[in-house]
This record gives structure tokens, sequence and C-alpha cells, in this order.
């Protein structure tokens, strides 16, 4: 049974040169689409079981924020990255963007259509070997220092940077609160306006943000301390 999908590439003729192979293949193509940038919009509106969406710079920051949205507003549709032989940097934001798998543009349209049945069943849509290295990045991000880190934290205001570090660590709103003296609407007001800085929908995903860019080691030791510290 073929698999209602849209294609999405910054390459206007590898989308519709994939959507036209995978038609032949017994698929529903609801679209085939140029920039990634307007990912989001057509998925919400059309909404496929799968997203197919391609990139040339999967490690450049902001690459993923469609996939953000999409996770967002349209959790049912599953988002396939297609990329370049990656950096583990890139396939571990992909998989903190939301991306239910990664499989290379050189790959056969049988390795593409194995990564779609996966996706759409839940799986994780990846080879092990690449996936073993996004998860040693996730896990270890202070291996490769990233600016992309340091951005961010200067987007936050101290007593944000301390929220986004309360968040990392699990607390929830009421815990926010009382570490901080503040009262609990102050700090899910707080939570919000880092979440939006950080252009993620979620607390998991600003976590896994910022343990992915290393955002994290930077701001501990300069995170505010007590009830002293100035908000």
């Amino acid at each position: 049974m073929g698999v209602r999908l849209m294609v999405i590439d910054d390459h206007r003729l590898l989308a519709e040169a994939l959507a036209s192979a995978l038609k032949l293949r017994g698929h529903r193509v609801l679209a085939a689409a140029a920039p990634t940038s307007g990912a989001a919009e057509l998925v919400v509106s059309r909404a496929p079981e799968i997203c197919l969406f391609g990139t040339a710079a999967p490690a450049e920051p902001g690459t993923f924020d469609p996939i953000v949205r999409i996770r967002r507003e349209r959790p049912q549709t599953a988002v396939v990255v297609l990329g370049p032989v990656p950096s583990p940097r890139g396939i571990a934001a992909a998989f903190a963007a939301g991306a239910a798998g990664y499989v290379r543009h050189d790959e056969r349209i049988e390795g593409v259509e194995r990564a779609i049945a996966k996706a759409r069943a839940g799986e994780a849509a990846i080879a092990p070997q690449l996936l073993q290295g996004a998860f040693a990045e996730l896990l270890n991000p202070a291996a490769q220092p990233d600016d992309e880190g340091r951005r961010l934290l200067q987007m936050l205001t101290p007593r944000e940077v301390e929220v986004l570090v309360r968040v990392a660590e699990g607390e929830d709103t009421r815990l926010i609160a009382a570490g901080m003296r503040i009262a609990p609407s102050t700090a899910r007001t707080h939570v919000q306006r880092v979440l939006m800085k950080l252009g993620v929908g979620s607390r998991l995903e600003a976590a896994a943000l910022a343990a992915r860019t290393g955002l994290l080691d930077r701001a501990a030791p300069g995170m505010p301390q007590g009830p002293d510290s100035v908000g």
C-alpha cells in the first residue's frame, strides 16, 4: 500500500525527480517543492504521513527549524531528512529537532522506501552506525565546541539562562519557581520566552538543543546563584 508523502528540497529538480520515482512505485506524492523553509506550511496544510526533507547543510544553525514547527503543529507526520554524508552533529541536530530518520542523498530508491516504512511504523529510520555517532554527539557535546552554543547563550538574559539550566535538569514550573524564589506564573513566562528564543516547541527539545550545542557547559560557570540574582 502506497504512502501519502511530500518531498521538499532546496533543489527543486531533486525534489521532483525523487517524487516521480516514488509515484512510479505506487506512493501518493502530495507535493514536490522547494525551498525547505516553506516545509512547515505545506505539511500543516496537506497533512502527509511522511515528509522527506532534503538539505545540503544539516549542521548549519536553523536548518531544521521547519521540522521543529512540523512536530509541534502536525505531530502525526514523520519527517525523514535526506542529506549528504553527515557529521554526527548534523544527525544529532536533525533528531533534536524531531526528525524520525536520516537518509543519505546517494541512497538507492529502495533504501529511501525502507526509511519511509520505518518512519511510518514509528521506528528510527537511520543506519545503525550513523545513529551511534549521533548519540555520541548528544551525550558528549563538550568534546566538540560549537559556536552555536555561544550564539544561543547571547540571546538569553541571565535569568533565562538559569531557567534553561533548571529545565535541562528536569525541574518543573513549581520547582523552578521555588528555586528562583519567583511566582509560578513568572516562571512559566520565563520558560515560554526561552522556548521562543531558542525556536523550539517543548522543554525536552530545549534541553536537547542546549546539550547538543554545549550551551549548558558555557552557561554553568556564569549562572546566577541564589535569590540575589536579578531577573
